[in-house]
C-alpha cells in the first residue's frame, strides 16, 4: 500500500506547491447532502435543475471546499494539519463527472504559531478554474510517515 507522509513547519518553504485530484460522483453528491443536510433540489434532483441555469444537478459548494480541505490533508501540509481557516469564491458551477485537481501554493509563514498560509486553485479537467482561496493551518509538528488507510465504505439506500 503506498504511503501517505506530511510536511513539518520547517520543511516547508514559500512557494513550495502540491497538487490533488478527485472524480467527482453523483454517489459523493448525495453524500455530502447527507452529511451536511444540504438537500437542495438544484443538487439532487433533474428535472428541477434542468429548470436552472446549470440544466441539470451540481455539487454543493462545499464538496469543492471539502476536496480543498482533503488536499490540505493528505499533500500539503498533510497528516497531522490543523485547518484554521480558508476563503473561497465558487467561480464555475462543478457537476458529478468532473475531475477536480486542487493546486496549492505556500505564500505565507508565521513562525510563532507556525501558520502556513496556502493559495488554494481548483480547477475542473478541462482545465477551468472552479474555485479559488486561501487557507490557514497550522503546520504539523512532527514528521509522519505511515501506511495510507483505505476510504471508509458507505452506501446510499
Amino acid at each position: 500500500m503506498p504511503e501517505l507522509g506530511n510536511f513539518t513547519y520547517d520543511e516547508i518553504s514559500i512557494g513550495q506547491t502540491a497538487r490533488y485530484s478527485k472524480l467527482v460522483e453523483e454517489r459523493d453528491v448525495k453524500l455530502f447532502a447527507a452529511v451536511s443536510g444540504d438537500v437542495n433540489p438544484v443538487h439532487l434532483d433533474a428535472d428541477f435543475a434542468a429548470g436552472t441555469p446549470f440544466g441539470e444537478p451540481i455539487a454543493h459548494g462545499m464538496l469543492t471546499g471539502a476536496i480543498i480541505s482533503a488536499a490540505l490533508a493528505m499533500e500539503l501540509p498533510g497528516p497531522g494539519t490543523v485547518y484554521l481557516s480558508q476563503s473561497l469564491k465558487f467561480r464555475l458551477p462543478v457537476k458529478p463527472g468532473d475531475t477536480i485537481t486542487v493546486a496549492l501554493e505556500v505564500t505565507g509563514k508565521q513562525d510563532r504559531r507556525q501558520v502556513v498560509t496556502l493559495d488554494c486553485r481548483a480547477s475542473n479537467q478541462a482545465g477551468k478554474v472552479v474555485a479559488t482561496g486561501t487557507a490557514e493551518v497550522i503546520a504539523p509538528a512532527q514528521k509522519l510517515r505511515i501506511e495510507r488507510p483505505p476510504l471508509p465504505q458507505v452506501g446510499i439506500l
